[in-house]
């Protein structure tokens, strides 16, 4: 499995530089790669631990790529950011080396083998089909939106707007949970759990450089909250990556107080780039009498008492 990639020097990434320009994949493979070595100890693997004094944290490359079963200078190359002939045979054994998840083992063969665009992406905004924004809006007292490509917010309906705010008085661009999360105050109140709310927000943006480290707007997006968020680049700076496709969210809504929320997260079969997301409350819980109470008011909760108001 020694498949032999040229050696190359570790170039600045999009998170270091906080600019604008394209993501540069290859130092985000060697990062991420470094990242997820640095988590494990040897005792974590069945390997022996050598010694108490260790210059870096986590594995060595040596115990890495022995785990693995390539050679040293093999998977330093790759650590260096130089996946171009790798093979998924010896991507399989890196994660499970490495101890990787699902969705990180995906991120992973992203960053190793991109997949060529033959066409250029069309910078025309997202557009969601007819027959879905029918669905949302037909669901009654049950919060729902869609969300796109960089956590993009596409359209949703009065239920959203009643608990997560009017979005229409936002520009269209700041219609982006990245934004939202960690510029606008007001959902740093909304979100009991806001922390891990901004984590999982940054491992979905993350998720997302990795298949598209060519968009444009995505490097915007990373530079502008790299500037202006402290705790954007902290987290960006983890290489965190994972999928969450349902759970439970605790909010302090301003009109009716504490509400949790069940939450699911659903794929578009024709466009996996697009997500419907829905919340319930469970059944004769004090969240679902206020979600009710929501729904009488209609647009005038979005209008008198919601987080966009006071943003």
């Amino acid at each position: 499995m020694d498949e032999q990639p040229e050696a190359v020097q570790r170039p600045p990434s999009l998170g270091e530089a906080g600019g604008a320009g394209a993501l540069d994949r290859r130092a985000e493979l060697s990062e991420f790669l470094r990242s997820r070595r640095a988590r494990l100890k040897p005792e974590d693997v069945g390997l022996p631990a050598f010694g108490r004094q260790r210059r870096v944290p986590g594995l060595r490359r040596e115990e890495l790529a022995q785990l693995a079963g390539v050679s040293v200078a093999y998977y330093t190359r790759l650590e260096q950011g130089n996946g171009r002939n790798v093979s998924a045979e010896v991507l399989d054994a890196i994660a499970r080396a490495l101890r990787l998840n699902d969705a990180e083992h995906a991120h992973l063969t992203h960053l190793a083998k991109p997949k060529s665009h033959k066409k250029k992406r069309s910078a025309r905004p997202q557009q969601v089909r007819g027959a879905l924004r029918q669905l949302i809006d037909a669901l009654d007292g049950v919060p729902a939106y869609v969300t796109g490509r960089r956590s993009d917010i596409l359209v949703w309906n009065r239920m959203a707007a009643a608990v997560f705010g009017d979005w229409s008085e936002l520009p269209a661009q700041e219609r982006n949970w990245a934004r939202l999360v960690f510029l606008r105050p007001a959902y740093r109140d909304l979100y009991v759990d806001w922390d891990q709310k901004a984590a999982d927000i940054v491992s979905h943006l993350r998720m997302d450089a990795g298949c598209h480290p060519d968009d444009p707007l995505l490097s915007a997006l990373v530079g502008e909250l790299s500037v202006k968020s402290e705790e954007f680049r902290r987290l960006w700076a983890t290489h965190d990556v994972k999928e969450k496709s349902h759970g439970l969210k605790r909010m302090r809504h301003p009109l009716v107080g504490d509400l949790t929320l069940s939450f699911e997260t659903l794929r578009l079969p024709d466009d996996q780039e697009q997500a419907l997301i829905t919340y319930h409350a469970e059944p004769g819980s004090p969240s679902a009498d206020a979600l009710r109470l929501l729904a009488s008011w209609g647009t005038d909760a979005s209008r008198s008492g919601s987080v966009t108001p006071r943003l």
